[in-house]
């Protein structure tokens, strides 16, 4: 069964993530933990816990094994992690949109809604909003325009000094930093100088125009995906 408070969609929008190469669960560094680690550091959950959900979903025929024996969602597990992730960023938008919360309050409530929605209720809901093409984070609500849209950012950590850009996408799994994020002024559409990098010393120093400079940490850095100019 899964760990208390999390289903299955959880567990699959979780490696959904995991499964493209930008995004906030792309591994930084040398080498890679293993799928079950990384599972339960973004859950919240026991290494155990997350290994025994990894091995019902493949009896489930959600996921399956690489060649180098790495969970790779099926075709049926991807079209269900696709309807969880979109399904949340709706929820998202109705929250800002019509409830009035902030945008980093949208996501963690999100979380608390996904399964109150049925799926005819969310196409009720994305029809009400004019059919949002991205959520508050700037992640787009349909999976396969993320998935396209991928070769053309950047985590702010990989850009180097005197790069402009523009922020495209916020990391969300963080909620302490997502809420920083916007308290900084750190938002989709802002357009920044990146003014010095320093990965190796946990610095970079961004002007964020109409707001003024900022020191940021690698971190932050990690998850600000943007568009250099």
């Amino acid at each position: 069964m899964p760990a208390p408070g999390h289903s299955v969609d959880e567990y699959l929008e979780t490696i959904y993530f995991l499964a493209f190469p930008i995004g906030e669960y792309t591994p930084h560094g040398a080498g890679s933990p293993p799928l079950a680690s990384r599972v339960a550091e973004m859950l919240h959950v026991s290494r155990a816990s997350a290994g025994e959900m990894l091995k019902r979903l493949e009896a489930d025929g959600l996921i399956e094994r690489g060649k180098k024996k790495e969970a790779l969602l099926t075709e049926t597990g991807r079209e269900r992690a696709e309807r969880v992730v979109r399904k949340h960023r709706i929820i998202e938008r109705l929250l800002t949109d019509f409830m009035g919360y902030t945008g980093y309050e949208s996501h963690e409530r999100a979380d608390e809604l996904g399964d109150t929605f049925s799926d005819e209720m969310i196409e009720r809901i994305d029809d009400k909003l004019g059919h949002p093409q991205r959520c508050p984070h700037g992640w787009p609500v349909d999976p396969a325009v993320e998935q396209a849209e991928n070769a053309e950012l950047a985590p702010l950590a990989t850009v180097p000094a005197g790069t402009r850009a523009t922020i495209v996408r916020l990391a969300e799994h963080d909620g302490d930093l997502l809420h920083w994020f916007y308290d900084q002024g750190l938002v989709p559409g802002a357009s920044i100088l990146v003014r010095t990098a320093e990965p190796a010393a946990d610095q970079f120093t961004i002007a964020i125009e109409k707001v003024g400079e900022r020191a940021i940490s690698e971190k932050a850095a990690a998850g600000l995906f943007v568009r250099p100019a």
